[in-house]
């Protein structure tokens, strides 16, 4: 038997604002976390329970628990992908445990994963849902030029039409968490098409993708809460150009690698996104956007206090976590 130890722990960090999208608003970042200990050495991870998916922070800490036994008896990343299924539950363990090998072996995280060096990337910066002239005011104090902008109410082409007069330097991502509607889509893509808009994130909801399989073309539309792992992208590339892969969806950074992987390869965009989280959580995607076409992993930025070694931000990049941080 391996001589490990797991630590849970629930964790809640007050926003700096109202993180506000097309569901609903929020003022803290529930996660749980956990820490794995074996020899001296010590692997943490970090996940976001969703309600969206029905997790909560209870149900996610008491799926990590029924595996204790195993986890301190030495069960790997393989045993874990078929003890748990995707969620915030097994990206907790999964992170942890790819943290623990690095610390163990001093092989980083990338060289095992195969991954490109690690290096500052450009993430997008989220401008929370909220009337045209207060994410107007938003977007002039954020760094960076790629803008991702909550949408999904009345008035949207309008908060885009703001934003862009504030910041015309800025390439735009829409992001409307499920709360557009088909018969109106094409007049808004065309509208975003002229206002600095790249890419539309998940405008209808999940399971009303086959709406899209005729979209408009002006700008390319992305998948992110009708896509959660590998096995989706088949379906998801039917109606989509991207898929936002997120490590709380597909259970971790060794399904995350797998989806990425298996997007490119069926000919979909990539970006590599986040839930509202510190640098803990976003650590293992940072370097995974190494792959990726874009990234948008400004979960520390809404956070009061961020996690001790975080992730350090400049302008609109993110550079890549040290060793103390993970991997």
């Amino acid at each position: 038997m391996r001589n490990r130890e797991l630590e849970i722990a629930r964790i809640s960090s007050p926003l700096r604002a109202a993180f506000a999208i097309s569901r609903g608003a929020k003022t803290e970042a529930e996660t749980v976390r956990v820490r794995i200990t074996e020899g001296g050495a010590a692997g943490r991870g970090e996940c976001v329970p969703y309600g969206r998916y029905g997790e909560t922070v209870d149900t996610v800490a008491a799926a990590i628990e029924s595996l204790r036994s195993q986890i301190e008896g030495g069960m790997d990343l393989a045993g874990l992908q078929a003890a748990l299924p995707a969620g915030a539950a097994r990206c907790a363990l999964d992170c942890a445990l790819w943290d623990l090998e690095a610390k163990t072996t001093g092989v980083p995280v990338w060289q095992r994963a195969g991954l490109p060096a690690p290096r500052p990337v450009e993430t997008a910066v989220t401008i929370s849902l909220a009337a045209p002239d207060a994410m107007a005011e938003a977007a002039k104090a954020a760094p960076g030029k790629l803008l991702k902008l909550k949408i999904g109410a009345e008035d949207d082409v309008a908060r885009i039409k703001a934003v862009h007069l504030a910041r015309p330097d800025a390439r735009l991502i829409l992001d409307a968490n499920e709360g557009l509607i088909a018969e109106t889509f094409p007049a808004l893509a065309k509208a975003a098409a002229k206002l600095g808009v790249v890419l539309i994130e998940q405008p209808f909801p999940s399971g009303k993708d086959e709406a899209l399989i005729r979209r408009p073309g002006p700008v390319a539309v992305c998948a992110d809460e009708s896509a959660h792992t590998r096995a989706d992208i088949q379906t998801l590339a039917r109606s989509y150009d991207a898929v936002n892969v997120k490590l709380d969806k597909t259970g971790g950074f060794t399904e995350a690698l797998a989806m990425v992987r298996a997007a490119r390869q069926s000919g979909l965009g990539v970006m590599v996104g986040c839930m509202v989280a510190g640098s803990l959580s976003m650590a293992p995607a940072v370097l995974l956007a190494g792959l990726a076409d874009a990234a948008d992993v400004d979960g520390p930025l809404w956070l009061a206090e961020d996690i001790a070694d975080g992730l350090v931000f400049t302008g609109g990049l993110v550079s890549p976590p040290g060793p103390a941080l993970w991997g």
